[in-house]
């Protein structure tokens, strides 16, 4: 493989806005430099390696990372408390409570009914797993072999991307997430999203109130058959 493809690897990856397959990269360049051009999937792993190597002896504050399938720049895990802190700003995308707990049951127990979801949960399920099937972070895949064939649910590609997971293997373990919540920096992260979901609930609940007391206020219409 020529050596000017390392520098042509970096850029896809780097102008990519989602994981970029190896498959991707080969073809893009074959599509510019002939499909005779020697560059094959394990050069482009190759050159990530090297690559990340490059970085890592250079002090840089990013990696390239293989995540649902493709390749990804992403800043280093030292890193990830200091970018989490900004990221908190961001209360949009974050996932509900509900959201979460519904999609860490469909992780681990995949595929499953909405049933056995709710036999997990306790709770009926039909809003979050809209919200989940709207976000794509799950999908249905199929019907189960059972009494009124109801829909299985699985995990989607945009579930490793947003968790930054390459498989469903790289999930933690029961024990590790342990250990994870005990963690002080996983504690203080979690205080402050809570604080952050207080704050909104705050301020949707007032925003309801002003909404409210705006509709008393309002005159009542005229009744056209009123005589003056």
């Amino acid at each position: 493989m020529d050596s000017i493809y390392n520098s042509v690897i970096e850029a896809l990856i780097f102008a990519s806005d989602d994981p970029i397959p190896p498959g991707d990269i080969v073809a893009a360049i074959k599509a510019l430099d002939g499909s005779d051009s020697d560059i094959t999937d394990a050069d482009v792993e190759k050159t990530v390696d090297e690559l990340n190597t490059r970085y890592e002896q250079n002090g840089n504050a990013f990696t390239i990372l293989k995540i649902a399938h493709g390749f990804v720049h992403a800043t280093k895990p030292d890193h990830a408390k200091y970018v989490g802190y900004l990221s908190t700003e961001k209360t949009k995308r974050r996932l509900s409570q509900a959201s979460l707990e519904t999609l860490a049951i469909v992780a681990y127990k995949q595929p499953l009914t909405k049933p056995e979801l709710e036999s997990i949960r306790g709770v009926n399920s039909d809003y979050t797993l809209n919200t989940l099937l709207e976000k794509n972070l799950v999908t249905i895949s199929g019907r189960a072999e059972t009494v009124g064939r109801p829909l299985l649910y699985v995990t989607t590609e945009e579930f490793l991307k947003y968790f930054g997971l390459r498989s469903i293997g790289d999930l933690p373990k029961p024990r590790e997430i342990e250990e994870i919540m005990k963690d002080e920096d996983f504690i203080e992260q979690k205080r402050r999203i809570m604080m952050s979901g207080i704050e909104e609930k705050a301020e949707e609940e007032e925003s309801q109130s002003e909404l409210e007391t705006d509709n008393e206020l309002e005159p009542e219409p005229e009744d056209e058959n009123t005589i003056e």
